[in-house]
């Protein structure tokens, strides 16, 4: 009864993503190339960096015209939340407070914009990808750009300069303490590139990365007839599986295949795999 009582579920969680699929019109032809973050180590050269705190939101880029999502999807907000922005891009992460992650991705992907839900979020802007120059020009046109009159939402994210690697740790523990999720530091220097690049890094109290949802295996013993573990696949086409973290509550409504989540792990090992790696949530916008 058990084992039926999964496989129903796995069907119902399959079944609800294919139905949860945003409609082709309202798709980009291609997600946006966004500039993503490696992880800094301690070591790393820290000259000519920005140090801002990592909001634990969506990521949010906005065309001058229409909100996505990194992965493409149109973020359906309400008018009065976009009409303030203006036509220059923008960059940055739809953010409904600290340690509010899954009410910002609830607000974010509901196709109906609940007006009283968006009144908690910000848009938090860190960078202007179409504006040329390094990042110091960008930044110091963004501060000319924003905050707007009248859409305190719209919100420039504070810059400072880093420094070392103590007072960097300092301002983590202070930051985490606070109940935010970790720092990002941004090169000075740096031309905006919609890569993965060394010139943009986050730094957490832990590692953590994301992988795509490859299979639902059976539990056993106790989880007999539920989810014993996924078996995800790394950006790089690494696969493992992922059997800690999970509450009961999602490993009787798993992530269903092809979703995105995020795991923390310890370091890797000789194969390159993640050590005591562990579900941490869904992340249905994508890898960050």
């Amino acid at each position: 009864m058990k084992r039926r009582i999964f496989l129903s579920t796995a069907l119902t969680a399959a079944a609800t993503a294919l139905i949860s699929v945003t409609p082709v019109a309202f798709a980009r032809d291609a997600a946006p190339a966004l500039m993503l973050a490696e992880v800094y180590r301690r070591g790393m050269p820290l000259d000519g960096f920005w140090v801002s705190e990592k909001y634990d939101g969506v990521r949010g880029y906005w065309d001058g015209k229409q909100l996505w999502t990194r992965g493409g999807e149109r973020v359906v907000a309400p008018t009065w939340f976009t009409a303030p922005l203006p036509r220059t891009p923008l960059d940055g992460e739809l953010w409904a407070g600290r340690g509010q992650f899954e009410r910002a991705l609830s607000t974010v992907r509901s196709q109906t914009p609940n007006d009283t839900a968006w009144r908690e979020m910000r848009f938090m802007v860190f960078d202007l990808p179409a504006q040329p120059g390094t990042f110091d020009v960008r930044l110091a046109a963004l501060k000319k750009l924003l905050p707007i009159t009248g859409a305190p939402w719209v919100v420039p994210v504070a810059q400072e300069h880093a420094t070392t690697h103590a007072d960097l740790q300092a301002l983590l523990d202070k930051t985490v303490k606070l109940g935010g999720e970790g720092l990002v530091l941004h090169r000075g220097a740096s031309l905006y590139r919609g890569e993965r690049t060394a010139d943009l890094l986050k730094f957490k109290p832990y590692d953590d990365a994301e992988a795509r949802v490859i299979e639902q295996l059976p539990g056993k013993g106790r989880h007999t007839g539920r989810l014993g573990a996924l078996l995800v696949e790394t950006p790089e086409g690494r696969r493992f599986k992922l059997g800690g973290g999970f509450t009961d509550a999602q490993r009787d409504s798993p992530p269903a295949v092809g979703t995105w989540v995020t795991y923390r792990y310890n370091g890797a090992n000789a194969s390159g795999l993640p050590r005591f790696a562990r579900f941490l949530r869904v992340r249905e916008d994508g890898p960050t």
